[in-house]
């Protein structure tokens, strides 16, 4: 018997284009932005392309939101999730948006996790030894073998009806359970309600306008593949840091899908552990894992730590300054150069006496300035805060609604918003502004603002971050 070589013939691999299309980003001014993008994007890449487009400076703390107007409810998009997976959802009549703005709570229950899980809210599946401090307890939602539970009483909303009913809540790594009785934890008394891996958890923007719900409180489960609101699993808590806390637990429960990207030819996809892929956003920001990754379009740093440099124009040619001690007085007289600059161009709207123009250039030096909001509410200020995070120090001044001579700081503490009057005291002809009736006066609001970022003071923490509107 003869053996003969047979020719086997390989199928050619067809490489795999990958699609562009045009998205629309909102800022909180309502002005948008269409960028061309490639169809494997994910949320940190457009925020990396916004970034870089609008010449900001990158501090991580940019995020992508989804935004329903229909049914009032808003979500933050993970940094990992594929951008067009989400526009996917979305149906052909609703007028949903992507927002771009600031959210300093992001990630803070990495760095402050005794602000998001409370001690009244937070138990144990496994016996525990001693003690559990609040980073034992986040330790605990990345583990795989143990997890706390998070349990209290919740309003939620019957399914079709519109009334709403006070119940004990559980949440476990396997999804939400209610109790039939009381506060019991028995397996007979516990129904399932939700669980997370096909659907979101989003905040509700409106929940007592559009649902009837008995505090502003509200969060609610939304099915990935359906969006009518007899699909929402609606639930409202009776306070900030109640939300808070079950919005973050079930961010960290959630299963992920992670996918690796393989020659550029094929994706694979597998589980990730509960809440890990949201440690490794935190840990590396930059990983990218489309086609617009931080090799693409980002450098490995902020612009603001070596990508500048300081230069000198004074002379007829422009040069580097290389010595740190010249570049440090050089800007230090530019600042100061600026604001005399600025000083004498406002002052020119005033009056002609020296003590006039003073007064009338302290009460409109500020307005030039990010963290200045000229006539909003004290509830548009609160919803500022709150869409850009409540962690200690965001902040903003407005002008007081209750007197027209005033200001007002708005800040976030404790995950509450605080609001402290800025008075004006004249003494001498010259006017100045105070937070302690007058013990420290300020010449103007930007001293002010400067002061208290550098310095407790009167306050309950430091100035940090300031709340402001984006265009793009």
């Amino acid at each position: 018997m003869s053996l003969s070589a047979r020719r086997v013939t390989l199928p050619a691999i067809t490489p795999i284009v990958l699609q562009k299309r045009v998205i629309k980003v909102y800022s909180e001014d309502e002005t948008s932005r269409a960028v061309e993008v490639p169809s494997d994007i994910t949320a940190r890449d457009v925020c990396q392309l916004l970034i870089l487009k609008n010449h900001y400076i990158d501090d991580h703390s940019w995020t992508l939101f989804e935004h329903l107007p229909h049914i009032g409810l808003e979500r933050t998009i993970e940094d990992h999730e594929l951008v067009m997976e989400v526009l996917s959802n979305w149906g052909m009549e609703e007028e949903n948006k992507l927002y771009f703005r600031k959210n300093y709570a992001k990630y803070e229950f990495f760095k402050n996790p005794m602000y998001f899980f409370p001690e009244h809210m937070v138990s144990f599946a496994t016996e525990t030894n001693g003690e559990i401090s609040p980073t034992q307890i986040l330790q605990m939602f990345l583990s795989s073998s143990t997890y706390p539970e998070i349990h209290g009483f919740l309003h939620a909303k019957e399914q079709g009806k519109k009334s709403w009913k006070k119940i004990y809540f559980l949440l476990r790594r396997s999804g939400l359970y209610f109790s039939t009785k009381g506060t019991s934890k028995e397996p007979r008394h516990l129904q399932f309600f939700s669980e997370f891996g096909n659907s979101d958890i989003y905040v509700s923007l409106a929940g007592k306008k559009k649902h009837g719900a008995p505090t502003n409180y509200g969060f609610c489960f939304k099915p990935n593949k359906a969006g009518g609101p007899r699909d929402l699993k609606m639930l409202c808590a009776e306070e900030e840091q109640s939300r808070t806390c079950w919005v973050t637990a079930i961010r960290l429960l959630k299963i992920n899908i992670c996918r690796v990207e393989w020659n550029r030819l094929m994706h694979l996809s597998f589980v990730c552990g509960y809440g890990m892929q949201l440690y490794q956003n935190y840990m590396h920001p930059y990983q990218g894992r489309s086609g617009c990754s931080s090799q693409s379009i980002s450098p490995m740093r902020s612009i603001s730590e070596n990508s500048l440099v300081a230069m000198d124009f004074s002379g007829q040619k422009s040069r580097v300054i290389e010595n740190p001690t010249e570049a440090l007085s050089v800007a230090v007289e530019e600042g100061l150069a600026w604001r005399k600059k600025g000083c004498l161009r406002l002052a020119t709207h005033g009056s002609p006496t020296a003590s006039s123009q003073s007064s009338a250039t302290n009460m409109a030096i500020h307005r030039s300035q990010p963290w200045f909001h000229h006539k909003i509410s004290r509830d548009e200020a609160q919803r500022l805060i709150i869409q850009q995070g409540l962690v200690d120090g965001v902040f903003l001044v407005r002008d007081s609604q209750s007197n027209p001579k005033t200001f007002v700081l708005s800040m976030s503490h404790g995950q509450k918003i605080k609001h402290f009057q800025i008075i004006p005291v004249e003494d001498d002809g010259e006017l100045f502004h105070t937070l302690d009736d007058g013990h420290t006066r300020f010449t103007d609001l930007i001293q002010l603002v400067e002061f208290y970022q550098l310095n407790k003071g009167v306050l309950p923490c430091k100035l940090k971050h300031y709340c402001a509107r984006i265009a793009l």
